[in-house]
C-alpha cells in the first residue's frame, strides 16, 4: 500500500489520465499524510490492516453488518480503540440543531463509515463523512467499501480540509468546497485511500 495515501491520478486502463492545467480537473490531488497527525495516520494503517483481514477471511458480497462486526473483532484482537454508533453534535451559531453518527469513532481521532454495496464510493457518501468530520471536529475519515472485489478499490480517505487550511492558516472561501491550492497544486477533500 502506498505509504502518503497521495492518489496523484485516476488511473483507466493502466495509464494516468492526463491534466488539462487550464479547467477544473476530475483529477484529485491529496494532502500527504505526512501532514496529519502521525497519530492519525499510524491509527488508520491499523484499521486498514484490520479491513483487509477481515476482507480476506470473508470476501465480498456480505451486508454491511456482518463486515461491520467482524472489523469489531478484528480490532479488539488488533488492539485498535474505537466507539461504535458515536453520536456528535451539530452547531447552528452555538446552539445545537442535531447530531450525527459515526459508524466507528477511531481512538479518538477519526472516522470509519463502513459500505457493502457494488459500485464505487458516490460524492453524496464523502460529502455526509466530511458533514460528520466537521461536525466532530476532526480531520480525517475513512469509507471502507467491503463490496468490492479489491479492497483497495473500495477505500476512500475524506479529509476535512476546511479545518486542515484553517489551522495552516490559509484562508477558507467560498469555492473551497472541493479542491484547495497548496504550493501550486490543487487538493481535495477525498482520496482513493
Amino acid at each position: 500500500m502506498n505509504n502518503d495515501y497521495r492518489d496523484d491520478s485516476r488511473v483507466k486502463g493502466g495509464r494516468r489520465a492526463q491534466r488539462n492545467d487550464n479547467s477544473r480537473s476530475s483529477e484529485r490531488r491529496g494532502i500527504p499524510l505526512s501532514e496529519l497527525d502521525p497519530r492519525i495516520t499510524e491509527a488508520s494503517r491499523r484499521v486498514i490492516g484490520c479491513a483487509i483481514e477481515v476482507h480476506k477471511t470473508l470476501g465480498p458480497g456480505y451486508d454491511a453488518g456482518i463486515y461491520l462486526a467482524a472489523l469489531k473483532r478484528e480490532m479488539e484482537a488488533q488492539g485498535v480503540h474505537y466507539q461504535a454508533d458515536h453520536r456528535f453534535p451539530v452547531m447552528y451559531k452555538d446552539q445545537k440543531v442535531g447530531e450525527v453518527t459515526a459508524c466507528l469513532f477511531v481512538d479518538g481521532l477519526f472516522l470509519v463509515e463502513l459500505m457493502a454495496r457494488s459500485g464505487p464510493v458516490t460524492t453524496p457518501e464523502r460529502i455526509a463523512l466530511r458533514a460528520q468530520l466537521k461536525a466532530a471536529g476532526l480531520d480525517l475519515g475513512l469509507i471502507i467499501n467491503f463490496a468490492e472485489r479489491r479492497l483497495k478499490d473500495g477505500l476512500v480517505r475524506v479529509l476535512n480540509v476546511e479545518k486542515i487550511n484553517l489551522e495552516r492558516g490559509l484562508a477558507v472561501g467560498a469555492d473551497d468546497d472541493l479542491d484547495h491550492p497548496a504550493d501550486g497544486e490543487r487538493l481535495a477533500d477525498f482520496d482513493q485511500a
